[in-house]
C-alpha cells in the first residue's frame, strides 16, 4: 500500500481516426516523462479523436491498442488509463481501459453517451461502475459526458479518486471546470480530469483545462497547453479531511435502476 500516488496527465492533440499515429505520438510523450509515475492518464478516445465511425477500427485494432497499453504499462511500471472507440465484432462501445503493470486490464463502458453528437445511436452504453484498487487507492474512472451526472458518480463506494477522461470542447469548458470541482467537493475525493487539446476534423476546438482538485475542491494542477502535467495525491489528505469533516456520513441512501 502506497501513501501517495504520482500522476502524469497527458494533455495532447489527437490525429483523427489514426490509431497507429496516435499510439506513436503518445509513446514518445510518455518516454520523456520527467519523473517516475504510478498512473498515466490519457484522454477519451485517445487513438481516434471523438469519432462517430467506430466501424473504421477493426476488432484487431482495438486488441492492438490494448496490447500497446499493457506493453507501455509494464515498461514504465505505471498503470495507464484512457478510453478508445472499441469494436467487439460490430458491437461498439466507448471503452475505458485501466491497465496495470502486471498485465491486469479492467474496463468501463461509458454510461452516458453524448446524445448531442449522436453517440447514443452508435455506441452501446455501459451500466456498471468500475472501482479499481490500485496501490492502496480506490479509483473510480469515468468518461467525459458522465461528468454532468452527479448521481452516477456519487461516492457510495468510499473511493479516493474520481477520474474523468474527455474530449470536452472549448465552448462548454466553463462547465468542465465547474463540475470537476463540484464532483471533488460533494464526494470528498480527489477529482482528476484529463482533456485533449487542438482541433478535430469536425472543426471542434479543445483547450484542455486538465486539472486535479483535492477533497476540498482546491486546485492542485491545471493546464491549457499541450503538455504532460504532474501531481501527487496522498492518503493522508483523504483521511484527515474525512476525519475532520464527516460529510460523507450524512449521505442520502439511494439505489439506481438501470
Amino acid at each position: 500500500m502506497s501513501e501517495q500516488l504520482n500522476l502524469a496527465l497527458v494533455q495532447t492533440s489527437l490525429v483523427w481516426e489514426d490509431p497507429q499515429e496516435n499510439r506513436r505520438i503518445i509513446t514518445n510523450k510518455i518516454a520523456d516523462l520527467a519523473t517516475e509515475v504510478d498512473l498515466i492518464v490519457l484522454p477519451e478516445m485517445f487513438t481516434t479523436g471523438f469519432t462517430m465511425s467506430p466501424e473504421k477500427m477493426s476488432p484487431e485494432e482495438s486488441e492492438k491498442t490494448l496490447r500497446w497499453m499493457k506493453q507501455e504499462s509494464k515498461r514504465y511500471g505505471a498503470a495507464i488509463v484512457g478510453s478508445v472507440a472499441n469494436n467487439a465484432n460490430g458491437i461498439y462501445t466507448n471503452r475505458l481501459y485501466f491497465v496495470e503493470p502486471n498485465g491486469k486490464a479492467l474496463h468501463y463502458d461509458k454510461r452516458h453517451t453524448f446524445t448531442l453528437a449522436g453517440e447514443d445511436k452508435v455506441y452501446k452504453a455501459g451500466n456498471k461502475k468500475l472501482i479499481v484498487d490500485y496501490k492502496g487507492f480506490r479509483i473510480c474512472p469515468m468518461v467525459c459526458y458522465d461528468l454532468r451526472f452527479p448521481v452516477w458518480a456519487r461516492n457510495v463506494e468510499n473511493y479516493d479518486l474520481l477520474l474523468y477522461v474527455a474530449n470536452w470542447p472549448q465552448p462548454r469548458i466553463n462547465a468542465w471546470d465547474t463540475l470537476l470541482k463540484a464532483r471533488a467537493i460533494e464526494n470528498m475525493a480527489y477529482c482528476v480530469g484529463v482533456n485533449r487539446i487542438g482541433t478535430d476534423e469536425k472543426g471542434h476546438s479543445y483547450n484542455g483545462h486538465s486539472a486535479v482538485y483535492d477533497c476540498l475542491g482546491e486546485e492542485k494542477v491545471y493546464s491549457d497547453q499541450e503538455e504532460v502535467v504532474y501531481t501527487v495525491i496522498t492518503r493522508e489528505h483523504i483521511a484527515s479531511t474525512r476525519e475532520k469533516l464527516g460529510f460523507l456520513e450524512d449521505r442520502d441512501d439511494f439505489s439506481l435502476e438501470l
